[in-house]
């Protein structure tokens, strides 16, 4: 803990280092990632709603047999906990927008409330890879509104992380300085490296059908 002089105002404040703040940036992709998933997720639910109030509707996503929302809606993976992935979309990326406009708005949270963040994007990444397998490799089909969830969950777990470990930096914890400052300095090609490799995957996946069209 650390020791706290008293100002001449009468407030407390700590002696120790500040811990760094989440800055502007980390704010805006918040904001705008979650409004972007929102937007997926709730397109998706409308989607989904339509399609179970009438079997033979088309979704508007449904392009060809490998972009195809209908084909992956209709799994058993469209509804993994039990309800629509789109409810639980809609939930998330509602809480991660309204976290980027708070921050924008000058707010500051408690580490507890950091670590919830980071639980949320870590299960959200998680999830969204297992998504990818499925989509791949057992359905074979890919939901373009399901990219863009993909394609905004990864910087989110990936900044997020970032400014987590910048935390434990400034607290002083053993190791923690090189890998931040790694992570910092190379997270944009980190992002690149991770997009091109979902691409890859997806490249290879259906690389019959790709070479059919040309």
């Amino acid at each position: 803990m650390q020791p706290l002089t008293e100002t001449s105002e009468g407030r407390l404040v700590g002696n120790g280092p500040p811990r760094p703040g989440p800055g502007r940036g980390f704010g805006v992709l918040l904001l705008v990632g979650g409004l972007l998933g929102l937007a997926a997720a709730v397109v998706l639910l409308v989607e989904k709603i339509a399609l179970i109030g009438n079997p033979d509707y088309i979704p508007t996503c449904s392009i060809n047999p490998i972009l195809s929302c209908g084909s992956v809606m209709e799994t058993q993976q469209a509804e993994a906990f039990g309800i629509p992935n789109p409810i639980i979309g809609v939930a998330g990326f509602t809480a991660i927008a309204m976290v980027g406009a708070v921050l924008l708005a000058g707010a500051e949270f408690r580490q507890w409330f950091w670590l919830s963040l980071q639980a949320g994007a870590t299960f959200a990444v998680l999830f969204v890879h297992w998504l990818i397998y499925q989509s791949l490799y057992v359905i074979g089909a890919l939901c373009p509104y399901c990219m863009v969830v993909w394609a905004v969950t990864i910087p989110i777990f990936l900044h997020t992380t970032v400014y987590m470990l910048q935390r434990l930096r400034s607290s002083g914890i053993s190791g923690s300085r090189s890998l931040v400052g790694l992570l910092t300095e190379y997270r944009a090609a980190m992002l690149t490296v991770w997009y091109l490799a979902v691409l890859a995957l997806i490249a290879h996946r259906f690389w019959d059908y790709w070479i059919a069209l040309v």
